[in-house]
């Protein structure tokens, strides 16, 4: 008999194929079980493939050897075959067909990671605005950003209303603080472009800088850590509005206290306003694990090609330079304390050591316990108040040196034991009261009040 597929239409075959289809149900179809790619099918396939054996002993000896694909499995993507038995005397076939042929057992498409560290991450671009925390190690907002973006545009702005007159007549910001801001700035760019990445500087509103960047780059989120005063919380206020504008994301964290902010045993409105009643509060607290620094971070956004900018010098800020001068045209004492988070942990190294090897020198009792250091001060709290610093890093480095357990919470007589882990407990004691301030100026800057009681206090011990 001819091949050609003209003799499958065969009347008698036809109606016996129709009686065999009745009796067999959708789930016994005869197409078989296997993964075909059409492109690679051939125009027929062997009979035995799509003919049951009752119909094929219809045949005689002569019966064609070849059929045309059914038109049914030409709209398929795939065409599955299987055979539950190797003999080929005995074909016993399951037929399966996916209602949908976009649902491939093989998915070709891009798949998403579940790790947001993998190469493709979620975020396309995101801006990291740098505040009081100028540094790379233990900062939560630098790191979430860097897991959770593709690139990443770190920025810092020194806003114009920081500096200039107060209505009292005093500088906002004065010519050292000033020097120490922009060491503290240049020290961290440098930092981050040995991780490979760059810190842009701008002068201008945040608000304003900020929204100008992320339209720049595209960008899908800003990162930035919290603050307690009662005008950068409303400079906080600006940017979500200015950002919910845009359609881009303002995520906030903590990171400026030894206590994380979430982990207190109150709510901050609820928060007690003298220092004992804290104290009692979080005696006991667990501090957070620091956390670590990157190693390498994602590459600036490539969209935009946006220019890093120069970092400002004082005159550039409005103030004199020659305010930092001595009478007689040498540099001040404080000239000699250098911004940077690079000097803030020589010096941290630098006090712990120190106060391992000094000999006690308090009373008896121990009430006269003093800090040693650099004229009996350990000096670090400008590099924590710009955030060169953690206390919580602080916290950890210190309890390495010690012989003994340094708890945050202990009180400022230790017994009078006149050990080098008493006098660590005494810095601790000083954290404390600094997560005080902190705490307390947050409490009131965060009321709708009309003023914020202790606010004035909290630079002091920051």
């Amino acid at each position: 008999m001819d091949s050609n597929p003209q003799s499958c239409e065969n009347p008698e075959i036809k109606s016996t194929e129709e009686q065999t289809q009745n009796q067999n149900q959708v789930s016994q179809s005869p197409f078989a079980t296997a993964s075909l790619s059409l492109s690679s099918l051939p125009p027929t396939l062997p009979t035995q493939f799509f003919i049951q054996p009752k119909i094929l002993s219809l045949f005689s000896t002569q019966s064609p050897s070849k059929v045309k694909v059914p038109t049914q499995a030409s709209s398929l993507s795939h065409l599955s075959l299987s055979s539950t038995s190797p003999s080929p005397s005995k074909l016993s076939f399951k037929s399966t067909f996916a209602n949908n042929p976009l649902q491939s057992p093989l998915s070709l498409g891009p798949r998403r990671p579940l790790d947001p560290s993998n190469g493709a991450a979620i975020r396309r671009a995101s801006i990291v605005w740098f505040r009081n925390d100028l540094r790379v190690h233990d900062n939560e907002c630098l790191n979430t950003a860097n897991n959770e973006s593709m690139s990443v545009l770190p920025v810092y702005c020194f806003d114009p209303r920081d500096y200039g007159k107060s209505s009292s007549g005093f500088d906002k910001t004065g010519p050292y603080r000033a020097t120490f801001l922009i060491e503290s700035v240049s020290d961290l760019r440098k930092n981050l472009q040995a991780r490979g990445s760059d810190l842009v500087v701008r002068i201008g509103k945040p608000e304003s800088v900020l929204v100008e960047l992320a339209k720049a780059i595209g960008a899908d989120a800003v990162y930035a850590h919290r603050e307690v005063s009662h005008d950068e919380v409303k400079a906080e206020e600006k940017i979500e509005s200015a950002m919910k504008e845009e359609g881009v994301e303002v995520k906030y964290f903590w990171g400026s206290t030894l206590f994380h902010v979430d982990d207190l045993p109150f709510k901050l409105e609820d928060m007690p306003s003298n220092y004992g009643g804290f104290r009692d509060k979080v005696n006991g607290l667990e501090i957070r694990k620091t956390i670590e620094s990157l190693d390498q971070m994602k590459g600036m956004p490539s969209r935009g090609d946006v220019e890093t900018g120069d970092i400002p010098s004082l005159t550039d800020l409005g103030l004199n330079t020659a305010a930092t001068m001595a009478q007689d045209g040498r540099p001040s004492v404080s000239a000699s304390m250098a911004g940077g988070e690079n000097e803030a942990l020589q010096r941290l190294k630098k006090f712990a050591a120190e106060c391992k090897a000094q000999p006690y020198k308090g009373s008896k009792d121990g009430s006269q316990e003093t800090i040693y250091g650099a004229n009996f001060s350990c000096k670090i709290s400008p590099w924590l108040a710009m955030g060169c610093l953690s206390p919580r890093f602080m916290f950890d480095e210190l309890k390495k040196t010690a012989n003994r357990t340094v708890s945050a919470t202990s009180k400022k007589n230790d017994g009078g034991s006149g050990s080098p882990d008493t006098q660590m407990n005494w810095l601790m004691f000083e954290l404390l009261w600094r997560d005080f301030f902190r705490f307390i100026t947050k409490k009131y800057s965060s009321a709708k009040v009309g003023t914020a009681p202790a606010t004035a206090c909290t630079g002091a011990l920051a």
